[in-house]
């Protein structure tokens, strides 16, 4: 039986993925160096940004100290949120759907490479923080996805703080990444795949694959907990 939802966040329940790219291109252009558009979504959309940094530094493309880490991690946020206080958007249908779950008692939370300022930032301009109960940072975990600890963290922090003990085979996770549904099925829980970043065939590990959420009932989410 389905006793929570966990969303990711970028490219799930916001549109902002291209502005994440955008973000790290214009900081980055000091450098000398710039992501494709490929290897951005093929390599390292899953990635937090110190990840994506760390594996674009061991490679030699760049050749940063600890130092210049934190302050490009630092302008490479704040140029985000510049952006996103205009230009990110709520991607079709999640109002409604937050709103059926909410309806029928069922626990929400995020699980997100983003940062938390972030996250919240975009929430609350949306008028939609108050669906959530947990929200599991990039800074609250020290393995991103494909990793679960993210998952995990946040399903111990939703039982903790509705004093529950959900399991997870019945929690049911959205995502839009391979890097996300591999996290989720290596926690324990069921994954459902939205197709607003990658194509279905990119998305294997899914206990089911949707293109818009509407598409996706509370029959549907019970069913995957059976």
């Amino acid at each position: 039986m389905l006793e929570a939802v966990i969303f990711d966040f970028d490219g799930v329940l916001v549109d902002s993925e291209k502005l994440h790219y955008q973000a790290f291109n214009r900081t980055l252009t000091k450098f000398n160096y710039q992501l494709s558009i490929r290897d951005y979504y093929d390599r390292f959309l899953g990635l937090s940004d110190l990840e994506l940094l760390r594996v674009v530094n061991k490679e030699g493309k760049l050749s940063l100290s600890n130092q210049q880490f934190e302050k490009l991690l630092g302008e490479k946020a704040n140029l985000f949120k510049e952006m996103a206080a205009t230009e990110a958007g709520i991607i079709g249908g999640v109002p409604q759907f937050l709103n059926m779950l909410a309806g029928n008692k069922i626990p929400i939370g995020i699980c997100s490479g983003a940062l938390l300022p972030e996250i919240e930032m975009i929430l609350k301009g949306a008028l939609l923080r108050e669906f959530f109960e947990v929200i599991v940072s990039a800074e609250l975990v020290e393995k991103g996805k494909p990793d679960p600890e993210g998952f995990s963290l946040a399903l111990k922090l939703l039982n903790k703080k509705l004093h529950k003990s959900i399991k997870p085979e019945n929690c049911v996770v959205v995502e839009d990444s391979r890097w996300g549904l591999e996290a989720a099925k290596a926690a324990g829980m069921r994954a459902v795949a939205i197709t607003n970043t990658y194509a279905a065939e990119h998305l294997k590990p899914a206990d089911k694959v949707i293109e818009h959420l509407a598409e996706l009932t509370l029959p549907d989410l019970h069913a995957l907990c059976c």
